[in-house]
């Protein structure tokens, strides 16, 4: 068995320069063209916050106006409490970089947004105009310790109700005459 052999010239120094500049530049053209495909939200602050942003996992109380591109304002809320994680990607990703008493205007674009589907006063494929401020936050858990305590609490109301209200409790029965 014979083996044939083809001698290859090598490379000058030169053309091997040449490779690693297209190669940068291929680089570079990709990077450029995957920044400017990748859907990104337009993030302005209006009035810096005060300490350490909200996670995914945090439950946020906001006040904001939300508008279509025309103006015409489809949501509005005073003190809103919502899931980081249970809101639009846009809307999510916006709220992990506020800050407590921040007041901010973000562009939500349709990818980061409904997308192709109409949801209520929102067509569909419509960019998203938040005016946001950022009141508090809380993790989940402090919010459901909050709820439990609530609970607790309107529990143990309705019971002292119902014993002053019951035969040989220690008040008046509901719409007995007062002496």
């Amino acid at each position: 068995m014979s083996v044939t052999t083809v001698p290859l010239r090598p490379v000058s120094k030169k053309g091997l320069w040449l490779i690693w500049i297209g190669v940068i530049a291929l680089l570079g053209a990709a990077t450029a063209f995957a920044f400017h495909v990748t859907p990104r939200i337009g993030f302005e602050v209006v009035k810096e916050g005060t300490g350490n942003s909200p996670t995914k996992a945090d439950v946020v109380l906001v006040k904001y106006e939300g508008k279509l591109d025309d103006g015409t304002v489809f949501d509005a809320n005073e003190q809103a409490p919502m899931q980081v994680a249970g809101v639009v990607p846009g809307f999510s990703e916006a709220l992990t970089r506020m800050k407590k008493g921040g007041e901010y205007k973000i562009t939500i674009p349709p990818q980061l947004g409904y997308g192709d589907r109409a949801t209520g006063p929102i067509p569909a494929n419509s960019t998203l105009h938040f005016t946001v401020t950022l009141l508090d936050y809380r993790s989940e858990a402090e919010v459901r310790a909050m709820q439990q305590q609530m609970q607790q609490q309107q529990q143990m109301m309705q019971q002292q109700q119902m014993m002053q209200g019951a035969p040989g409790g220690a008040g008046p029965a509901q719409g007995a005459p007062q002496p």
